[in-house]
């Protein structure tokens, strides 16, 4: 589960919310706002549920400034692999703009490898659009390197960008998404629970392994109940082959 979803129970309870996701089922979280806990708080709260933070977003202007040496420490802390950048600035929206953020992922990825984690790349609908005639994800795909650089691969914005289909995304460069936002799409365009919209995940998933998959962290940008959104994400996907 990407715990932006539970936002709003998490402020209220965050150990609490921890409890229910995992009676629920989950085993993994990826962190998305600490609703006034430390890291170190967050880990305890995390080691009492047996649950495992296996990420945390983190902004880019962090990322790439004076604060990425704290922020990877505090993925440490978490007991997280990945530190990831969630979106960029709308000031970057162009070729030129894409290019540089490249040059900044490598430098920070290579800071990432060091400490013993990597970095990755959370993706929006906008950053599958054409400019002038050059897809800007691909910028970031062919300009990082792959040791540095990864992505975390959110389905449901990949569907409304419209210029990248994950599952060619996962054959064409392997290896480069180790995590997942699995999310789901209705079919007027809204987000739904996993399992109840239009987006097809078993073909998605046939080619994941290839895109060196890892981790399948279950999303839902504003679900009207949190939690029945997360039961119904969970038993759509338990029971899902490919």
């Amino acid at each position: 589960m990407h715990l932006y979803t539970m936002r709003t129970p998490l402020a209220a309870d965050f150990a609490g919310t921890l409890e229910q996701l995992a009676e629920i089922g989950y085993a993994t979280v990826g962190v998305s706002g600490r609703h006034g806990n430390s890291p170190a708080t967050i880990r305890q709260m995390l080691d009492r549920t047996r649950l495992k933070a296996v990420l945390e977003h983190v902004g880019y202007d962090i990322v790439t400034g004076s604060g990425l040496p704290q922020a990877l420490e505090d993925v440490h802390t978490l007991g997280g692999q990945w530190i990831v950048v969630p979106s960029l600035p709308g000031s970057l929206h162009s070729p030129d703009g894409y290019r540089e953020v490249a040059r900044q992922f490598n430098r920070a990825g290579l800071a990432a490898r060091e400490s013993g984690l990597k970095l990755l790349y959370h993706n929006h609908g906008s950053d599958h659009e054409v400019v002038d005639g050059v897809g800007l994800y691909d910028i970031l795909l062919n300009e990082t390197d792959p040791e540095l650089v990864g992505f975390e691969l959110d389905l449901y914005w990949a569907a409304d960008g419209g210029s990248s289909d994950p599952g060619e995304l996962f054959a064409r460069h392997r290896g480069r998404f180790p995590a997942l936002h699995v999310k789901d799409m209705a079919p007027n365009g809204d987000f739904a629970d996993v399992g109840s919209g239009i987006l097809d995940f078993p073909a998605m998933f046939d080619t994941a392994r290839q895109g060196g998959v890892k981790q399948w962290l279950v999303e839902h940008d504003a679900p009207a109940d949190p939690f029945a959104s997360a039961r119904a994400s969970y038993r759509y996907l338990s029971r899902l082959r490919y």
